[in-house]
């Protein structure tokens, strides 16, 4: 038996060498788990390229290093209200009375070797990850990758973006300097303005009247286990439904709703990702070296007494206290209580317009009625009304987030604080309806010179004197591949009520609803808001002639 073994082996080409302990083991691991069908079904999945699908990359890449730096703040941070007195390295601040919490983020900033370096990771981590969400949900926007079926992934987006913001916020309180207490200040304000409940709110949460000794302790566990641990699992989700649908793409040639033009993901797309993922980590590492953040030994501890000059929360949270900045304080007195209409309306907005925008990818959908798969993606430019919408709410925000800061906006532009307010006041109606016509316009424009350039191609910039004298611009045609990209967009018509008498002349029921829908499905996927690209005939008329 030896002697076949062997002759077998030689005639084989093979050694007759055992397997070694991995590949036993991953027979061990195939045969119960199926994994090696699995990877070989999976890991020549494509994934389209495009420059702005590594936005999500970022933002995943950003929470990692959030999740790396954080483990690490954890081992030296205290979170406790106890009062101690200072006595560090920071002379500025020997004998002065403060909270242990903020006690041990100075002897991080100061004692722990590293710690200010990744205490500034931390934060810019933060700011990025946040800032990435919203611009990557803006770029899901305005393509539509929302719609079917994709609406799921858009919610878990959006949860994942105010769950960030919520992260932010309780994260930027623990310190306990006078900068983020006086943003814990601004909450409790929002909180207090709440009918009937707001009093008790505020009690339950800070364990009695303001600031208490509790507050610290309590956001601690939310911000290093509840809300990351919440948010790990939207993300794990996030990824698997995006493998699971496969990747959205725009539009080109070979590329329709069932063929996805692409990389595999091994070994292209995971070394690009894992090159990319040093790269995101080394340019945070580089902010959080060179560029201050946050320097809580400036603030120094908080007091109630005391507010921050030119105190601003980060930037994603500007929108609340722009509104509430620049909302007039009215007020309403009856039967012993106090209704601070002027903290409660802006307080009440903010959590409405971002429920709408969570809601959107549903609204749309009602409103088309469309049951379809889409994995094509739209040009911003063919959807001018959804396009209009996007700059409106952005122009919303950026001056919402001028009244937020208007106290700094004055100081360093020498203007008055007033006019600023009244301004915003002013342009907080105006500015968004202005930056939706302009946009709309823009889109419309655009939509015809593509029209134009597939008719009668692009300008070649060569000037040609006809025989009767008149000078004129040779165009040249376009490739077939930029032909089909300007091309590809359906052009379907939209929701009608239709006929409300049938032949018979009875008239069907309409309901409010139906009136509704055809409304906003005429102003927004109307004649009016596209122009019909060009036919095949009109194609093939003006390119066969001799001009």
């Amino acid at each position: 038996m030896d002697g076949a073994r062997s002759v077998n082996g030689r005639a084989g080409g093979r050694s007759s060498k055992p397997p070694g302990s991995g590949e036993k083991l991953a027979d061990w691991a195939d045969g119960r788990l199926g994994l090696y069908g699995l990877a070989k079904a999976n890991m020549r999945k494509l994934f389209p390229d495009h420059p702005s699908f590594m936005l999500g990359e970022i933002c995943l890449y950003s929470f990692i290093v959030i999740i790396l730096t954080g483990i690490y703040l954890t081992l030296f941070f205290e979170p406790s209200g106890v009062e101690v007195v200072y006595h560090g390295s920071y002379e500025p601040l020997n004998g002065v009375v403060m909270t242990r919490a903020f006690e041990s983020t100075l002897d991080i900033s100061f004692e722990v070797r590293g710690g200010l370096l990744i205490r500034q990771i931390h934060h810019w981590a933060a700011l990025v990850f946040v800032t990435g969400m919203l611009v990557h949900m803006m770029r899901v926007f305005f393509t539509g990758a929302f719609r079917k079926p994709r609406e799921v992934n858009w919610v878990f987006g959006w949860t994942l973006l105010m769950l960030g913001i919520i992260t932010g916020l309780t994260g930027y309180s623990l310190p306990d300097d006078l900068l983020s207490g006086t943003g814990i200040r601004f909450a409790q304000g929002a909180i207090l303005s709440v009918p009937i409940v707001g009093t008790y709110l505020s009690f339950f949460l800070f364990g009695g009247e303001f600031p208490g000794h509790d507050i610290i302790s309590r956001l601690f566990p939310i911000h290093v286990l509840l809300l990351p641990g919440i948010m790990l699992g939207l993300v794990t989700a996030h990824l698997i439904l995006v493998f699971y649908h496969k990747h959205t793409q725009f539009p080109g040639p070979g590329r329709d709703e069932k063929t996805v033009v692409g990389m595999p993901l091994v070994p292209v797309y995971t070394a690009k990702a894992g090159g990319f993922f040093f790269l995101v980590f080394g340019m945070l590492a580089f902010m959080g070296g060179i560029a201050q953040i946050n320097p809580v030994w400036a603030f120094g501890p908080y007091r109630p007494d005391l507010v921050t000059t030119g105190a601003q929360p980060d930037w994603y949270l500007g929108f609340s206290e722009g509104l509430i900045r620049v909302m007039p304080g009215w007020e309403i007195n009856a039967w012993g209580h106090t209704l601070q209409l002027g903290v409660f309306i802006p307080f009440s907005l903010f959590p409405l317009i971002l429920a709408a925008i969570g809601a959107y990818p549903f609204i749309e959908a009602w409103i088309t009625g469309d049951k379809r798969e889409h994995h094509i993606l739209d040009r911003p430019r063919n959807v001018p009304v959804r396009t209009g919408l996007g700059v409106a709410w952005l122009s919303l925000y950026a001056v919402l987030l001028i009244g937020g800061g208007n106290d700094v906006v004055a100081t360093h532009l020498h203007l008055s604080i007033n006019a600023i307010t009244w301004f915003v006041r002013i342009a907080v109606f105006v500015v968004p309806v202005l930056a939706f016509v302009v946009t709309v316009r823009v889109c419309l424009g655009l939509q015809r010179r593509d029209r134009d350039k597939v008719l009668h191609g692009r300008e070649s910039g060569i000037i040609r004197r006809l025989p009767h004298g008149e000078y004129v611009e040779v165009h040249e045609p376009l490739a077939q591949a930029q032909l089909h990209t300007l091309t590809q967009h359906e052009q379907n018509g939209h929701y009608e009520l239709g006929p409300l008498v049938d032949a018979n002349g009875v008239r069907r029921p309409v309901t409010a609803s139906m009136r509704v829908r055809a409304r906003l499905a005429r102003a927004m996927f109307g004649p009016e808001t596209r122009i019909p690209k060009p036919t095949v005939e009109e194609y093939r008329q003006i390119s066969s002639g001799d001009h």
